[in-house]
């Protein structure tokens, strides 16, 4: 989900393109925030909806196309000149690399074994771990915050994770599989910091997503072109992969960026904080998943560890 890795990832990149397209919409300060929040939260449900019908890949990979068919449309409408500089072309890739392939590829097998809840918010928790990367990669300080936020978060994922008996609740491969995705996105966004000075948001993931369609093409032909074609389009199937498509991984770009704009950076990332909330209310709702107040709890707990690790960004 390159809508819902962007909240951490895409924090500092430009807004040029579109900037002059919104400016001409009046809407509450507050709406684009939440309503990039609800999209990058819903893509779960979206997910689970099509996983009913077709493999990871195959989900993937027409994402992915027609993503990058509306974002381009989107910089030729704005009239953007942007190109990538031919000595930044194995950055793009390794960034692309890590998301939309890797990250993509965990976050839908690891949501296939599990639960949108689950798979929330375990990646609820990339932006936890990021002042970790930032230590390694960067020399960035870590404060004793950095560290309270990364146990308190982990012991709610456990909590979630395990039922009152101790035992694992979730199914061991979903959970890796998530795990695998939290890890290719925190080297995402070590590649990503690279581009974002340099170029806008807007033409980084339609790019990347670009060149994701073609790392994806080999794997979709090779295992899942068969099986896909052998299922009947249906109502609930072309509307889900369009919602996912136009909303999760377009338009919230938009409004995320817009929000990062008139908030801050800071600002807007606390209200990443809403993702897995909105998820687990839509798959009670939507999906019929079970909650008890174990798992709720251990909601909670994940998302104030992530507020912490918010708040230490905030005073920095």
């Amino acid at each position: 989900m390159t809508g819902e890795l962007s909240c951490f990832a895409l924090e500092s990149a430009g807004n040029s393109l579109f900037l002059p397209l919104m400016k001409r919409i009046r809407l509450p300060v507050y709406f684009y925030a939440l309503t990039a929040m609800l999209f990058w939260g819903m893509s779960f449900i979206w997910s689970s909806v099509l996983l009913k019908y077709y493999e990871p890949v195959t989900i993937i990979f027409i994402r992915l196309i027609i993503s990058s068919v509306l974002l381009f449309a989107f910089i030729r409408v704005a009239g953007a000149r942007e190109r990538i500089d031919r000595g930044d072309y194995l950055l793009i890739f390794l960034s692309a690399l890590f998301n939309p392939f890797l990250y993509f590829l965990g976050e839908n097998y690891g949501l296939k074994f599990s639960t949108p809840t689950i798979a929330a918010v375990i990646i609820a928790t990339i932006p936890v771990f990021s002042p970790l990367v930032a230590y390694l990669s960067f020399r960035e300080k870590l404060t004793p915050i950095n560290f309270v936020g990364i146990a308190v978060s982990f012991a709610g994922v456990v909590m979630i994770l395990v039922n009152r008996s101790f035992e694992l609740a979730a199914d061991p491969r979903g959970v890796l599989f998530l795990f695998a995705a939290v890890f290719a996105a925190l080297l995402y966004s070590v590649t990503l910091r690279k581009l974002t000075g340099k170029y806008s948001a807007v033409l980084i993931v339609a790019v990347q997503n670009l060149i994701g369609v073609f790392l994806f093409l080999p794997l979709f032909l090779v295992f899942e072109y068969k099986s896909t074609m052998a299922v009947p389009l249906n109502g609930e199937i072309i509307s889900s992969m369009l919602l996912l498509a136009v909303f999760a991984s377009s338009l919230s770009f938009v409004f995320f960026a817009h929000s990062v704009k008139l908030l801050g950076i800071s600002k807007t990332n606390i209200f990443s904080n809403l993702i897995p909330v909105f998820t687990a209310l839509f798959s009670y709702f939507l999906l019929s998943e079970s909650f008890s107040l174990h798992k709720i709890i251990g909601v909670l707990i994940v998302i104030g560890g992530v507020y912490l690790s918010e708040r230490t960004k905030k005073r920095a």
